[in-house]
């Protein structure tokens, strides 16, 4: 009796201690240096500053393993999606040796939104943020902080995204860090069989919204801070209202409530009293049944590396391609008239300019900011949230998505993507109509 009361004080003890930690590492912003950000950001700035020049080079090592594994590994040729990612990430290769030794047309290494900011602005961040948020990801994970959090979360998220409780933590995790993190833990949690296939789908395509950060380099290019708190918190509300819907329609509904092959399913047990004192018990279960913690930092950080050394080469090709395409050639306003009657439809003043500008979203999601600095009021709230809503694009969160072991498709994704602008611009129009 005196032994379990012993282990469980001790369970007690990781898990108060490890969860402060992760919460810390992921969710307490501090400054530093005159910047307000999360400790992990400033981990991951001061690690890069002590690099300086040198980054680039590590950059571009992590950039060469991840485009030789798949030969190494001979899974290139396993199927069509393995064969386009594969000479893709060779070609990210060749696209990142061209930006370190200076090599290629000028044009791709002075224009600011081709390899400068694919390979600076994006790869050079992941690069880092990944493996060290990897390293303290074991603490959010691995402790009881999630079965903690699931319990009483588990009627909301169950009821509005048809997701468990312990998915809140994926959601905060990707506005207030990063949604590579955020698919760090998702994946961690498909495998574990913690999420199934319908789960794990909803909350990677759902949830994985950029960081807080990037929301506000967005308001301050479209002159919006002076309404910041209306911004954000109009803009987190109309992104989960997306996903509550996106959640009961195709193609999400059709995906199996199935767990992964050959893993053993871990649901979350439904709970309808004691909310407290279950909430503690599957805590305390959890960090007694936890492991090394060397050992659970180690798989983490395995993990972190094996998904950057996949998306940081697709980053700098797909990224490139969808750059190329958005700034040169008329595509995105082609592809614009599909979202053209919705901004009609909420008064747009530029409602066309606003839906070409959108269209471009799926290449990477600060471009849409590009097309509208001069326009109403209105227009840039709309393409403001619009840009954080819609949440699929090529330069990242793509390349991110599918480095992953959950089930989604490109074509899955494409209409995802329609579904979440065509809802975000009526939400946002609503919105602007009534309170702008």
């Amino acid at each position: 009796m005196a032994e379990k009361k012993s282990n469980r004080t001790a369970a007690a003890a990781k898990f108060i201690l490890c969860s402060a930690l992760g919460i810390f590492m992921f969710f307490i912003s501090v400054t530093y240096n005159g910047k307000s950000t999360i400790p992990l950001d400033h981990l991951t700035t001061i690690i890069r500053g002590l690099l300086g020049d040198y980054q680039k080079y590590v950059v571009l090592v992590v950039i060469a393993v991840g485009a030789i594994m798949p030969f190494v590994k001979k899974t290139w040729n396993k199927s069509a999606q393995n064969i386009v990612f594969s000479v893709f990430k060779v070609i990210g290769l060749i696209c990142a040796i061209m930006y370190v030794f200076g090599l290629g047309p000028a044009e791709l290494h002075e224009n600011p939104d081709l390899f400068p900011f694919l390979f600076v602005t994006l790869c050079c961040s992941l690069c880092f943020l990944i493996p060290i948020g990897a390293v303290f990801l074991s603490f959010l994970t691995d402790y009881g902080l999630m079965e903690f959090v699931a319990v009483f979360l588990q009627p909301v998220m169950r009821k509005v995204w048809k997701t468990p409780g312990r998915s809140a933590i994926d959601a905060v995790a990707s506005f207030v860090g990063s949604y590579s993190l955020a698919l760090l833990i998702t994946d961690r949690l498909y495998q574990e069989g913690r999420y199934n296939k319908k789960e794990a789908f909803i909350i990677a395509t759902g949830f994985s919204t950029v960081s807080t950060t990037f929301m506000v380099v967005v308001a301050k290019t479209l002159n919006l801070m002076d309404r910041w708190n209306f911004y954000f918190w109009s803009t987190l509300v109309i992104t989960f209202v997306v996903t509550a819907i996106v959640a009961r329609i195709y193609p999400t509904s059709k995906v199996p409530n199935e767990y992964m092959e050959g893993v053993t399913p871990q649901p979350e047990e439904i709970v309808t009293k004691d909310r407290f004192k279950v909430a503690v018990d599957d805590a305390l279960t959890a960090a007694e049944n936890s492991g090394s913690i060397a050992a659970n930092v180690w798989r983490n950080t395995k993990d972190g590396l094996r998904m950057v050394s996949n998306i940081l080469p697709t980053i700098m090709s797909i990224g490139l391609l969808g750059m190329l395409i958005a700034l040169f050639t008329p595509v995105f306003d082609i592809i614009g008239y599909i979202f053209y009657p919705f901004t009609a439809v909420v008064q747009l003043p530029e409602a066309l300019v606003a839906a070409q500008a959108l269209a471009t979203t799926i290449a990477e999601m600060f471009l849409p900011a590009a097309f509208v600095v001069e326009a109403a009021l209105a227009t840039r709230y709309v393409v403001a949230v619009v840009c954080i809503s819609e949440l699929l694009f090529f330069s990242a969160v793509i390349p991110c998505i599918l480095s992953t072991k959950i089930p989604v498709t490109i074509p899955q994704i494409l209409v995802l993507w329609v579904e979440r602008v065509i809802l975000s611009i009526l939400l946002a129009g609503a919105v602007a109509l009534v309170l702008l």
